[in-house]
């Protein structure tokens, strides 16, 4: 069940996509929804540290701070519209302390969710969704920065391999399957394989023994990049969500991620539920 749900709120100075699609999901479940919008701390090169006027570091952290209340003022609005359970507050710390604090706390929640880094940009997001992913132990739902609307489950796209993390990404994933209209399992092959193969046969049965409407598809990547081959199908697909393992590692508290999973999180349209 899906009855707490926690949600980073971006204070970039864009339209933030997280914040109400997290309403549309708790909206959806009936769940209570904790929304945290961090104040980021100045970072100041050490090189010019000397340099710095305090007048400037304080004018960075006001900066800072507005844009974390600001953010808040606006979900606040919008949950209120929603009439659905809620709780909000801000946080100061820095972008490495925020990324380590989100992942704590969405131990204590059944669904984190996070905001996509847009592209060629640098923003604290990326960490926050790494920090989740692998501090956590909870599923993880990505929303792309250019989602349009909220929650939509007209046809979810399961990718499976047969892995642990996929595995575990399925039994997040099952109060969101139940309320899915389709559900497509996509095995990733890299050839054709012989006509009566059906690799996944045996995941498919076990979902449709919980009442759920399946269709295992096998799709084959011309290349090595998987990532691609998945939401290709997905777009072919009309794939409206998709949930997927979420692949890497940290090391020495540098989160290493697998090639999928990257360029998943790069590259995505639909939402992606991913789990670790």
């Amino acid at each position: 069940m899906i009855k707490d749900i926690v949600v980073n709120l971006s204070v970039a100075p864009i339209r933030d996509l997280a914040g109400p699609y997290a309403i549309s999901v708790a909206d959806a479940f009936g769940a209570h929804l904790a929304a945290i919008a961090f104040s980021y701390d100045p970072v100041i090169p050490p090189t010019i540290m000397g340099g710095v006027p305090a007048s400037f570091i304080d004018e960075q952290r006001a900066e800072s701070d507005k844009a974390a209340s600001d953010a808040i003022a606006r979900f606040d609005k919008v949950a209120r519209r929603a009439g659905i359970s809620f709780e909000s507050r801000t946080s100061g710390m820095s972008v490495a302390g925020a990324a380590d604090t989100f992942g704590r706390m969405a131990r204590r929640f059944d669904l984190a969710i996070v905001g996509q880094t847009e592209p060629d940009k640098v923003a604290a997001e990326e960490l926050i969704v790494e920090g989740a992913l692998f501090d956590s132990g909870r599923p993880v739902l990505v929303v792309p920065y250019i989602q349009k609307g909220g929650l939509k489950l007209d046809r979810v796209m399961v990718c499976w391999d047969g892995g642990r993390n996929a595995a575990r990404a399925l039994a997040d994933a099952m109060p969101i399957l139940r309320k899915a209209k389709a559900v497509d399992v996509v095995i990733v092959a890299n050839d054709k394989g012989k006509d009566d193969e059906l690799p996944g046969a045996d995941i498919a049965q076990h979902l449709a023994r919980h009442d759920l409407k399946i269709d295992l598809k096998r799709i084959v990547a011309t290349d090595t990049d998987v990532a691609n081959t998945l939401l290709s199908h997905a777009a072919d697909t009309s794939a409206d969500f998709i949930v997927m393992g979420g692949y890497g590692h940290s090391r020495l508290r540098e989160f290493i991620l697998g090639g999928a999973t990257r360029g998943i999180l790069s590259s995505m349209t639909v939402p992606v539920l991913m789990s670790h």
